[in-house]
């Protein structure tokens, strides 16, 4: 009589694939694929309008550093210098006015005075940037300097400079985007805005169908259909975080070519990267962790594929 070794176990039996399930497998993958990549960085904007644009003290934490950033600096000292001498009347003294104006005011930038004026500008920069993502208006998004003028009045008034006391506090502004220059891009950002946590939602539950997916393609190994599922996942998840470095770097294009170039654009482009420094991250941590989960999945299976099948054993008594 002939008996199996207690070492071996009998071979499950396995159906054989057809080209149809083989296309439909792959077709399916596919589609995950595709989804994954759209939802990845649709989840990440909308998480961003709500967190970074939406959350006022985040908002202004964020462009709080960018009172010490010499671009931003800058463009304040030009600006506010450029509003002063349009409403000052100081004859062949103009150029010599201008010097001291724009040496007193760019000094400023860099007291606390200056820090805490930027941070009223930015208030009122986050209220404005809310509404274009939140309410139908054309209103651009400005840093309005009135507050750094008024201080620089102050400050220039107590050291004893001439003309100080003439200079006019106004709503001098740098324009950091025009609401009416987005087209439909601003409709998509609305758009992501009202869908809250959903695309989140939603990249859940693709990633959750691909890996059950497969576990229901019963001709291999549980093992073997979980790593498939996990590799379609991976994959859908470094090409969304791909996609969305992609849309943030062409959308920081649109951004600043719809802005006048008087001066604005380097102060601009300051305040886009320092807004969307987290979504940049976002997308590099995303597409490193689905290559590297694709990646060692991908080579768990090929390892296991080439190992020997141990061959069964018996005995007869």
């Amino acid at each position: 009589m002939r008996t199996l070794s207690s070492h071996t176990r009998p071979a499950l039996p396995t159906a054989p694939s057809t080209p149809l399930s083989t296309a439909l497998a792959a077709t399916s993958a596919a589609a995950l694929v595709v989804l994954l990549t759209l939802l990845v960085p649709l989840s990440a904007l909308a998480a961003w309008s709500e967190l970074e644009i939406g959350d006022r003290d985040r908002f202004v934490a964020t462009m709080a550093p960018l009172a010490s950033d010499p671009p931003v600096q800058d463009a304040v000292a030009d600006r506010i210098t450029e509003q002063a001498m349009r409403q000052l009347d100081v004859g062949p003294l103009e150029g010599e006015v201008r010097d001291l104006l724009h040496d007193a005011v760019r000094s400023f930038t860099t007291t606390a005075s200056f820090r805490a004026a930027w941070r009223t500008a930015s208030v009122a920069a986050q209220s404005a940037a809310n509404q274009v993502l939140t309410e139908d208006t054309d209103k651009a998004v400005t840093l309005d300097l009135a507050p750094v003028t008024d201080q620089v009045k102050r400050q220039l008034r107590d050291d004893g400079v001439p003309f100080a006391d003439r200079i006019p506090v106004r709503h001098t502004e740098i324009t950091v985007l025009k609401a009416d220059g987005l087209g439909g891009r601003r409709d998509v950002a609305q758009g992501l805005r009202t869908a809250g946590i959903w695309p989140a939602v939603g990249t859940v539950v693709v990633a959750g169908l691909a890996v059950a997916g497969a576990a229901f393609r019963r001709r291999e190994g549980r093992g073997r259909r979980a790593r498939r599922g996990l590799v379609v996942t991976g994959t859908g998840f470094a090409a969304g975080g791909l996609l969305l470095f992609l849309a943030v770097g062409a959308a920081r294009g649109f951004t600043l070519d719809g802005l006048p170039d008087d001066g604005d654009r380097a102060a601009a482009a300051a305040v886009y990267d320092a807004l969307t420094s987290s979504l940049r991250t976002t997308s590099w941590a995303v597409l490193a962790a689905g290559l590297a989960l694709a990646a060692v999945c991908w080579l768990l299976g090929r390892l296991r594929r080439g190992r020997p099948v141990p061959r069964s054993t018996g005995r007869f008594t």
